[in-house]
């Protein structure tokens, strides 16, 4: 165990993980946060009397990472699922429908299955269905994108129709702007060994456990995020926010002792960024679920200018109340106007009302070029999306690994951290970034 203090340099999740986790182990912790408040793109905002999450609002139960850290935390009795009803996409023609039940990040399992046919036509399922009898072999690419693949083996249609709207919600970008090792290590995995894409999805969904594969908390994350503060606090951390650390600063803390670098800003690696903003609103005449937990739009859908619609309140029960809650993300700030026009016309609610809204821009980093599991000469470590991981469940376990290491503990991340059996300064888990399974806008806040 080391007996120098650990600086962290970010209070968002990871940041506070780490600090959390160390400070349980013993080890002297101060985290430094340059804004205002603690959790950084987990936020919740008042609206109609109620505490919404206005940044991530969901983490992937793949693996029981997330689980274990609020079992730590004395929250596993509060994980609950959202609503089981289907997202809709709203299509380029200006319909709407359910997305298949099956699909893989749009890509379906069964290209034939009534909802696919439903979704994209006949004459493009029969194409998607061609994939069981295309040449396995083809012209590999080094690093093909989710687009290239499903389009090689699926067309176009499935792209457009499917794939890209998920993929917007759930990645703040295209098909064919991400790899398809980052959209789903285990869809790339299964589509090498058996080189045919609805087998390949029907294997990680068969992979998948039973139920629903995003989770929240009761009250929403923000209660995760006061709860790891409150208790990295009670074991000695210093979290200290408007605290900010330049990058001069930061060579000199390294000096002092090891340092954690939570903060995008600070690591010496190259990325990639989204901008977007997240509005969440408050609407009278919008009841029950029209349109499912919520709607992913096509990129070239007519009259609308967001891209996704969380139906809020209908997804997580603790939300529910006299006006509907909703959240819409768009790529650029939109005006009031284009807020209400909007949710009616996702909605499929056209005398919706919007009574209130709350507007918040995120900054995403979607990817890091080759990043290190250490930077500035091995004395600092990286850790959230400074890393190149995103959502929860990648970052957490990351992050968990990290601090377990510092603190000369294994890590167990379905378990938490336990007795150290060797000792040492280096994080040694690289988790890979597997979104969740089901079709849902916003999933894991990638809104």
């Amino acid at each position: 165990m080391t007996a120098e203090v650990v600086t962290v340099v970010g209070g968002g999740i990871a940041g506070l993980v780490v600090a959390r986790d160390l400070a349980v182990a013993g080890v002297p912790v101060i985290l430094r946060e340059a804004s205002p408040r603690l959790g950084g793109q987990i936020e919740q905002v008042e609206l109609a009397g109620r505490l919404l999450d206005i940044g991530a609002e969901s983490f992937a139960t793949r693996g029981g990472t997330v689980a274990a850290l609020l079992a730590d935390l004395g929250l596993d009795g509060e994980v609950t699922p959202p609503l089981d009803s289907p997202a809709w996409v709203h299509r380029a023609d200006g319909t709407a429908c359910a997305l298949p039940a099956t699909a893989v990040l749009g890509i379906p399992s069964r290209p034939l299955a009534r909802d696919v046919v439903r979704a994209i036509g006949p004459v493009a399922a029969v194409r998607a269905a061609c994939d069981a009898v295309l040449p396995r072999r083809s012209r590999r690419l080094p690093d093909p994108t989710l687009g290239e693949v499903v389009r090689a083996r699926m067309g176009d249609a499935v792209v457009r129709g499917l794939v890209d709207p998920v993929v917007r919600g759930v990645y703040s970008t295209g098909a064919d702007d991400l790899a398809l090792a980052t959209a789903s290590p285990p869809l790339a995995s299964a589509l090498t060994r058996t080189r045919r894409l609805a087998v390949a999805a029907r294997q990680v969904r068969a992979a998948a456990p039973a139920g629903s594969q995003v989770a929240c908390v009761r009250g929403g994350l923000g209660a995760v995020v006061a709860a790891l503060a409150a208790d990295a606090r009670a074991h000695g951390a210093a979290l200290r926010t408007d605290d900010p650390v330049t990058a001069g600063e930061l060579a000199e803390i390294r000096v002092a002792g090891p340092v954690v670098v939570a903060a995008v800003g600070l690591a010496s690696t190259a990325t990639t960024s989204r901008t977007l903003t997240v509005v969440a609103a408050a609407v009278e005449g919008l009841t029950g679920a029209p349109r499912g937990t919520g709607v992913l739009v096509a990129p070239d859908a007519p009259g609308v200018t967001a891209r996704a619609l969380t139906h809020s309140s209908v997804k997580w029960p603790w939300l529910a109340g006299d006006a509907a809650l909703v959240r819409l993300s768009y790529d650029a700030p939109p005006t009031d106007g284009d807020v209400e026009r909007d949710v009616r016309l996702l909605s499929g609610a056209p005398e919706a009302r919007v009574l209130a809204v709350v507007r918040r821009t995120w900054t995403r980093t979607i990817a890091v070029e080759a990043p290190p599991e250490q930077a500035h000469d091995g004395a600092a470590h990286l850790v959230g999306e400074a890393s190149g991981r995103t959502g929860l469940a990648a970052i957490v376990a990351h992050a968990r690994s990290v601090a377990a290491s510092l603190a000369g503990t294994t890590t167990d991340t379905a378990s938490g951290p336990t007795t150290a059996t060797t000792s040492g300064t280096t994080s040694g888990t690289t988790c890979g970034t597997t979104p969740s399974l089901v079709t849902s806008p916003h999933q894991e806040g990638r809104s």
